[in-house]
């Protein structure tokens, strides 16, 4: 009988325990070589109906399957790649692409079902996923859905789940999967020995310079680009692969990593012929299964490929892995190296060979938005609004103080007890529409709120810069006063002062309920320093009560209307851009 580490125990309570409460699909995130063959054998252990585990290989449904039934117990394999389309037990594992063209021979109500690598479930109704797990609700609309990953971000879409268990907002679309409810980092499993350390070489004088490319929409680099880089750096191939030779003497597996189709053809006919084989997209299903056969019992040495060999893939005798593509994320670089770190008899460590300029950190958490430059790094932001600590690409100086950071949004929720969600909304950097006040994302162009066409806050300088009869100060002081206009009542005059001495005021009447809306949204939506707290102080000795709570503009923009000058643009510090 099989026995439960500590984090994988932590693992199936977590998931127990959410399911008690919510019908919703969740994911739990294990590292490559966490063992998750034990959490679910531990799920379907303890779950009172039928089990079904899918994935998209038949190598994942039979080397699941040959792990769960080594726990002493018994499983079905439904695969007709396997040659086999079994049912009958109460666990079954099975290739999602034979459950979908099998849907009815599974008319028997399933309790839970477990999607392994479920980075891979698209948001497309018509997907093979999807209708999988479509049939199988009609059947049972209280089925439990959960998934299992080691990289919960995926190029192109970005988060497959929409919110973690620690209280954070990974994206504000909805995704299939809801809850990340378990996240174990790589760094526990190297710490508890649980993998083989990695130790990362990079060679700045012997690699490609990939700096220049950007990846498109999708988060991919371009095969024509990235050809064109290496057509530059023809000479240097060979230098790369005769050092990965000399260093892999006395290395049992070397996986090799190569950017494009043409590369990793070229890469492999500078490797000795009788060890080495390439697997690439367009590789036969029989010819792939018999390399990666031959490359486990270590017939074959070095095993090239392009992008189809960093998920699901065990091979623990893989003791030197060298990177010669650039990564576009955390999650992909982690998933490469994660193929050299399962632990194997009399392996003490799995060498990185880095010739691309990857400067990604094994151990560092994925943020969701690409690195922007090298000499970014992880950096926690703690909100003023909700109070919660936002992981954000920043740079610090030499003291490790932080310089500048690259933050939009708090990614912070607050949930009531009725399970009730609201986001944060924080923005450390926005766009303030002149119509409804409201914080756009600074990218935007056409306020969320309003539709009204935002423009641009360094343009607006720029331009009024450069116009007569108008004047651009930086705001040193705001000062807020009561006023009586002719028929004695009360309104608000605020000044905005510059350092020299330059003053630009505006009036506000509050009289009406239209008029204090607008100064609801106009004012004091831009204003309010402390958004979290509700303002409801909208007479004018209210405001001027209330004046400790607003903040200055960083400039104002005014035009000469006569003898006066007449505000135009009031512009904030996390409008502008740097």
């Amino acid at each position: 009988m099989y026995k439960l580490r500590n984090y994988q125990s932590d693992a199936v309570k977590a998931v127990v325990h959410y399911f008690r409460r919510h019908h919703s699909p969740a994911v739990i995130v294990l590292p490559t070589g966490a063992g998750k063959s034990l959490v679910i054998a531990e799920l379907a252990r303890i779950a009172r109906g039928k089990v079904l585990v899918l994935t998209h290989v038949k190598e994942l449904v039979e080397q699941n399957h040959a792990k769960y039934e080594s726990y002493g117990v018994t499983a079905s394999i439904f695969s007709a790649g396997l040659g086999r389309k079994e049912h009958q037990q109460q666990v079954v594992f099975a290739s999602v692409q034979s459950v979908v063209n099998s849907l009815e021979q599974f008319s028997q109500p399933f309790s839970l079902v477990v999607i392994d690598e479920c980075h891979r479930v698209s948001d497309n109704k018509k997907s093979s996923y999807q209708k999988v797990l479509s049939h199988l609700q009609s059947i049972n609309p209280t089925i439990r859905i959960l998934g299992l990953t080691a990289t919960p971000y995926r190029l192109g879409l970005g988060w497959i789940y929409q919110y973690h268990t620690k209280g954070m907002v990974r994206t504000d679309s909805e995704r299939y999967f809801r809850d990340c409810i378990y996240e174990l980092p790589i760094q526990y499993l190297l710490d508890e020995s649980f993998l083989t350390p990695a130790r990362i070489l990079d060679a700045p004088t012997l690699s490609y310079d990939f700096s220049t490319l950007k990846p498109t929409s999708m988060g991919r680099f371009k095969e024509s680009e990235l050809d064109q880089v290496l057509d530059a750096s023809r000479r240097v191939t060979p230098q790369i692969v005769q050092q990965i030779l000399s260093v892999a003497k006395d290395k049992h597996g070397v996986m090799i990593f190569a950017a494009t189709v043409r590369h990793a053809q070229e890469v492999l006919s500078l490797l000795p012929e009788q060890e080495s084989a390439i697997v690439i997209g367009d590789t036969p299903t029989k010819e792939r299964d018999d390399i990666i056969t031959r490359f486990k019992q270590r017939d074959i040495k070095y095993l090239v490929n392009v992008s189809v060999l960093t998920t699901g893939f065990d091979a623990p005798h893989v003791d030197l892995i060298a990177i010669l593509r650039p990564t576009e994320s955390v999650s992909l670089y982690q998933q490469i190296i994660g193929r050299g770190l399962r632990l194997c008899d009399g392996k003490q460590e799995c060498l990185i060979l880095e010739y691309a300029g990857n400067t990604f950190d094994l151990y560092q958490p994925e943020v969701g938005e690409p690195k922007p430059d090298s000499d970014s790094e992880i950096v926690t932001i703690p909100c003023p609004a909700c109070g919660f600590n936002n992981n954000f690409w920043g740079k610090l100086d030499s003291n490790g103080y932080l310089l500048e950071h690259f933050g939009r949004k708090c990614r912070g929720y607050f949930e009531d007890d009725n399970g009730h969600r609201e986001h944060c909304d924080y923005r450390f950097k926005a766009k303030y529409c002149n119509q409804c006040g409201a914080g756009n994302d600074i990218a935007a162009r056409i306020c969320y709120e309003c539709d009204a066409v935002l423009v641009d806050p360094d343009k607006k300088l720029k331009d009024a810069l450069n116009l007569k009869n108008h004047l651009v100060f930086a705001c040193h002081d705001m000062t807020m006063e009561t006023r009586k206009d002719k028929n004695n009542k009360n309104y608000l005059k605020v000044d905005y002062v510059s350092e020299e001495g330059a003053r630009v005021s505006e009036q506000w009447f509050l009289t009406s309920k239209a008029q204090k809306q607008r100064f609801a949204k106009q004012f004091v939506r831009p204003h309010l320093a402390d958004k979290h707290n509700p303002y409801n102080a909208l007479t004018p000795t209210a405001a001027v009560d209330n004046q400790h709570r607003f903040r200055l503009p960083a400039f104002i923009v005014a035009a000469k209307q006569g003898r006066f000058w007449t505000l135009k643009e009031k512009i904030f510090d996390d409008e502008l851009s740097g």
